[in-house]
């Protein structure tokens, strides 16, 4: 589980987040939605540890993490797919992959969830190809699967449909969905694209300027008329 109380995060004298507080429960989707620079991604990022909190308080499975760097966060079990994938262009799909192990230790392809290959067979496919050589929506693929390699209690992704094509956003779809499924995973999804968002959502958070301005139960969203957030 993933739990945030009141995280303030400040560029400068720009005030970039305002008292945040949200929980992530495992077995569910929380989404978190808004417009471009309300403070999504600065949002992830504090979670991370890449930014610093000025307050507030983050907390993973019940341990207080605020102060801890990225590392130990990854440690504690958060798997990261950052928006724009940030995948090594240069190394293998099965070189990508085994990074996912480095928060355990080194390990082999046969040490990787099989479970990645399931829900993604193209890159079993592609192992031996360079991370470089694959398409946008593969790329995303491969991000995921190096999240999902250290078998992480909470999945964090950054807008995993941006600039992907639909039948790959169909397969990341499906599986986020069985992900959750299983119940033993917290997944916070951060989306500008409402119908992902709303087929997946359990429980939805809205950021507007840095704060949430509204909140509920995934199946609520279009009756709290959420898409108005998202708008431009």
């Amino acid at each position: 589980m993933l739990e945030v109380r009141n995280i303030n995060q400040f560029y400068g004298s720009s005030h970039t987040l305002r008292n945040v507080s949200f929980v992530a429960s495992a077995g569910a989707v929380t989404t978190v939605l808004g417009r471009n620079g309300v403070g999504k991604t600065t949002l992830l990022k504090c979670l991370m540890g890449v930014l610093e909190t000025a307050s507030g308080t983050i907390y993973i499975n019940g341990t207080d993490v605020t102060g801890q760097p990225s590392h130990a966060r990854a440690r504690s079990g958060v798997g990261y797919v950052p928006q724009g994938r940030e995948i090594f262009a240069r190394l293998t799909v099965e070189e990508n992959l085994l990074m996912g192990l480095a928060t355990k230790s080194r390990g082999t392809i046969s040490d990787l969830p099989q479970e990645i290959f399931t829900m993604f067979p193209v890159l079993k496919e592609m192992l031996h190809r360079r991370g470089g050589d694959l398409s946008g929506g593969q790329q995303q693929q491969l991000a995921i699967g190096r999240a999902l390699a250290m078998s992480p209690s909470i999945l964090i992704l950054d807008e995993p449909t941006e600039g992907i094509q639909p039948s790959i956003i169909k397969d990341i779809g499906n599986a986020i969905r069985s992900l959750s499924a299983r119940g033993d995973m917290a997944i916070l999804l951060v989306e500008q694209y409402y119908d992902f968002a709303k087929d997946l959502a359990d429980h939805y958070v809205v950021l507007q300027r840095g704060e949430v301005i509204k909140s509920g139960l995934g199946e609520s969203m279009d009756d709290d008329n959420v898409r108005q957030y998202l708008a431009v």
